[in-house]
């Protein structure tokens, strides 16, 4: 399977192929992977990630899942890299990871059906759903600064085209720890289905990227931390938590909160999607 990545080179972004440990421009320069400063795969107009998709992750949550898929948006101010720095600003603690695998988009995609859909995919890549949960009770559900903050958003390492989504594993490791450890088997949506309900309303352009969803035990981590994430045949998405330098500004707007809802969240209780879906009853 074809891997395209996109690197700094010599102070510019390049697109390169990987061939086994090396990385090579379209010009035959050549850059071992593990030496490389890796940019994000792909440029989107959008990232757009679904709320809830595996169903370990509706189990740890205690909730019935709704019939169709409910979403949020991440700016691309949030796009990072593999061995990119996951920043926790300064005054928050709730940052958790959620390793998942992205859609990438190859065409424009407007009004299409899920049988259509696959047409329209380019490939995918790995990525960390990062969300900075001290925000929750202050982004009124749209998930913009839980979700949306810098450095939120790492994809990568490189662009997979023609790979089977169908049974493939998903693993977060934390310095070196399985801490996730799921499939796309349990996706109660598969990619084709998730790209057309977008497409309904809303255009997809080349590029743009969809989050397919995390299994259950998304759970905070510390400055000093390793997080992993990996797909099978999509590789090993690496980045590390630092510290923001300057805290949260506190002479405006709403400040970094620790309620219960923020807690329960953030340590896989039943919070996260009341009044988006009915409590489990029993």
């Amino acid at each position: 399977m074809p891997e395209y990545r996109r690197i700094l080179l010599d102070g510019a972004a390049v697109q390169v192929v990987r061939e086994d440990d090396e990385l090579v421009a379209g010009d035959g320069r050549r850059v071992k992977a593990e030496d490389a400063h890796h940019l994000p795969p792909v440029v989107p107009s959008k990232v757009v990630a679904v709320h809830l998709n595996h169903r370990s992750r509706v189990d740890e949550f205690r909730i019935d899942l709704a019939p169709t898929p409910t979403y949020f948006h991440k700016p691309t101010s949030a796009l990072n890299s593999h061995k990119g720095a996951v920043v926790r600003p300064e005054g928050c603690k709730w940052l958790n990871y959620e390793g998942e695998v992205a859609i990438v988009i190859g065409k424009t995609a407007r009004n299409i059906s899920p049988a259509e859909a696959g047409e329209y995919i380019a490939g995918y890549t790995v990525a960390n759903d990062y969300g900075l949960h001290d925000f929750r009770d202050t982004d009124a559900g749209s998930m913009l600064r839980v979700k949306g903050s810098d450095t939120l958003c790492p994809l990568g390492p490189g662009l997979v085209t023609d790979w089977d989504f169908h049974d493939k594993y998903l693993r977060t490791y934390v310095n070196g720890e399985v801490v996730q450890d799921g499939s796309t088997a349990e996706m109660e949506w598969d990619m084709h289905y998730l790209v057309a309900d977008i497409a309904r309303t809303i255009t997809l352009y080349p590029g743009d990227v969809l989050l397919s969803g995390t299994p259950a035990n998304s759970r905070p981590v510390q400055p000093g931390d390793v997080v992993e994430v990996e797909v099978e045949g999509l590789g090993r998405l690496t980045n590390h938590i630092v510290t923001g330098p300057t805290p949260i500004r506190s002479d405006v707007g709403a400040q970094p909160t620790e309620s219960e809802e923020v807690r329960s969240t953030a340590l896989g209780g039943d919070w996260e999607f009341r009044g988006i879906r009915p409590p489990r009853r029993g």
